[in-house]
């Protein structure tokens, strides 16, 4: 199927794609706020500049979108317009990942992966309580990685 907007358009709508202050980040933030959680935004000294670093609890957290970071669930979907330049850039993407996921283990943080999908679920943002809620067990535990994404 042919895309349903013209080229020009297409990447007008593509360069306003965010990748800083995402709804699912925004929701994620207040929640743990709300917690009593404090924490930097976008550490950038940090491998892969995570959207939450929280040093008291020498923790990060990346909010994922999970088209940009090719996750297996319902959210995600191969474009059918030019598919080699999505699977090479979505490749990249999650090579990053792993590169900064790795790099960060190795320098004594602990790294949490929150999908989109996690919290927004087919009925709209319902999960957000009990993910907010696990975060916040996580971050008080000895463990070094935490994964949520959706049941699929």
């Amino acid at each position: 199927m042919a895309d349903v907007v013209d080229p020009a358009t297409r990447s007008r709508m593509m360069s306003g794609i965010r990748g800083k202050n995402t709804k699912p980040e925004l929701l994620i933030r207040k929640a743990l706020h709300a917690r009593g959680f404090r924490y930097r935004l976008h550490c950038r000294d940090l491998p892969g500049n995570p959207d939450l670093c929280l040093p008291k609890y020498r923790a990060v957290i990346f909010v994922h979108g999970c088209f940009w970071h090719g996750h297996g669930c319902h959210l995600f979907k191969w474009p059918k317009t030019r598919p080699e330049f999505w699977r090479e850039k979505i490749g990249r993407n999650r090579a990053v990942d792993e590169a900064a996921h790795t790099r960060l283990l190795a320098e004594s943080w602990r790294v949490a992966l929150i999908w989109e999908c996690a919290i927004k679920g087919r009925a709209g943002y319902a999960r957000l309580p009990e993910v907010s809620e696990e975060i916040g067990r996580w971050l008080v535990s000895d463990q070094a990685e935490l994964e949520i994404g959706s049941d699929q």
